[in-house]
């Protein structure tokens, strides 16, 4: 394992999963709204953003999670495993309101310095999340149905499935090794 795909939807526990098998692993991680904004909340050009997330799936070693699908292909093409998060909509709403309360005026790991959650862009982010539910669903089982054979999928639908999935990755010396 050397190149991780991770996608699922927002609140779907993409960065919490990506940092935790980065310790695992030794693989940098990248989130994907450290490409998608600057400090302050700055949305980058859609092809700035494309511009570094090649870079980025240039690389010999990553997990990468999140959106810009422009290069999905690109980036799959170059995994050898790809992880779909597939939460319930009120679940991932419910863990989307935490996280903007928990963190409420500091930014997450997962964004870049200058973003702290603000409560006023909820309600916008919430409408999203419940407008684009089931297309945005749709969406990723059909891009994971065409994963190359050689890109291992693993699809993951509970807390239970991700902590089995975590513990079956075990760190050893920078490499990653998969236990059976």
């Amino acid at each position: 394992m050397q190149r991780v795909m991770i996608v699922g939807q927002p609140g779907s526990g993409k960065s919490t999963l990506a940092r935790r098998l980065g310790e695992r692993t030794g693989l940098p991680v990248v989130h994907i709204d450290t490409i998608h904004w600057q400090p302050g909340w700055i949305e980058r050009s859609p092809d700035e953003k494309t511009r570094l997330c090649l870079e980025v799936e240039a690389r010999d070693r990553w997990i990468f999670e999140g959106g810009h699908s422009t290069t999905w292909e690109n980036r799959i093409a170059r995994a050898d495993l790809l992880i779909w998060i597939d939460r319930s909509p009120p679940l991932r709403f419910l863990r989307v309101l935490r996280r903007t309360l928990l963190n409420h005026g500091q930014s997450r790991p997962d964004l870049p310095e200058n973003c702290p959650e603000q409560l006023a862009n909820l309600p916008e982010f919430l409408k999203f999340m419940w407008r684009t539910r089931k297309t945005s669903r749709a969406k990723m089982r059909q891009f994971v149905s065409t994963a190359p054979s050689a890109c291992r999928v693993v699809h993951l639908r509970s807390n239970r499935e991700t902590k089995i999935f975590l513990e079956s990755i075990r760190h050893a010396q920078g490499q990653t090794l998969q236990t059976d």
